[in-house]
């Protein structure tokens, strides 16, 4: 399953928005620096999905806001 994520990076409180079916809004206390806000982004949607974080892939987007991960259920 893919799914559309739109980031919010170096929030004040880690935060799951789902916006449609396959959409979704994550704001991260990490800062887009090093890839950091994308292991946190790929941490919550583990905890959100109950999967294992091998699971959760980063498919697009590596440097923007807009990213598609892939999830494995």
């Amino acid at each position: 399953m893919h799914l559309k994520i739109k980031t919010h990076p170096g929030s004040k409180k880690l935060k799951l928005i789902k916006k449609a079916e396959d959409s979704f809004e994550v704001y991260v206390k990490e800062k887009a620096e090093r890839g950091l806000a994308n292991k946190a982004i790929r941490s919550a949607l583990s905890l959100y999905f109950k999967i294992p974080l091998v699971k959760v892939r980063l498919i697009r987007g590596a440097k923007t806001t807009n990213k598609i991960f892939q999830i494995d259920l």
